[in-house]
């Protein structure tokens, strides 16, 4: 969403996580594993914001686009399902934000019973602070922490 992509984050600026999302999702699709994209639609508004699709170029035929209407991907969405249907057992998060739409995911994935995996520096917060708390503290109880280098 170019519209979350330009909000003021860090450490790491939303192009920089845009730029390495693309790349693991690359990384993913030619492996054979599926790439699972998520947006938001703000519930209750007939007409959403300017950038709130896809980043330009980001989906290809093949992945599976989901839109959420709340802060996680999995309320109210069929994600568990999609999941499921492809075998999947293990999710790699990244994205904006933080503390946000990855951590509301990452505790709705572990109670599906996904193994969760998080990749620090492909995502960013509203404050580098808070982002290295969360990373540092909150995620490794959840899953395994890993760089975007450490894929592929």
């Amino acid at each position: 969403m170019p519209r979350i992509v330009a909000l003021p984050v860090a450490p790491h600026s939303g192009e920089d996580v845009l730029a390495r999302c693309r790349r693991l999702a690359d990384v993913f699709r030619a492996d054979g594993n599926p790439v699972v994209l998520v947006r938001v639609d703000r519930p209750g508004v007939a007409e959403q914001p300017p950038g709130s699709d896809f980043a330009e170029g980001l989906v290809r035929p093949g992945d599976v686009t989901i839109v959420k209407h709340t802060v996680g991907a999995f309320h109210g969405t069929d994600l568990d399902a999609r999941l499921r249907a492809r075998g999947v057992e293990r999710l790699v998060l990244a994205g904006l934000v933080t503390t946000m739409g990855v951590e509301s995911t990452a505790r709705a994935a572990d109670d599906h019973g996904y193994e969760v995996e998080f990749v620090a520096d492909a995502m960013s917060g509203f404050a580098a602070d808070e982002h290295d708390f969360t990373v540092e503290r909150i995620f490794p109880r959840f899953g395994t922490v890993r760089t975007a280098a450490s894929y592929g």
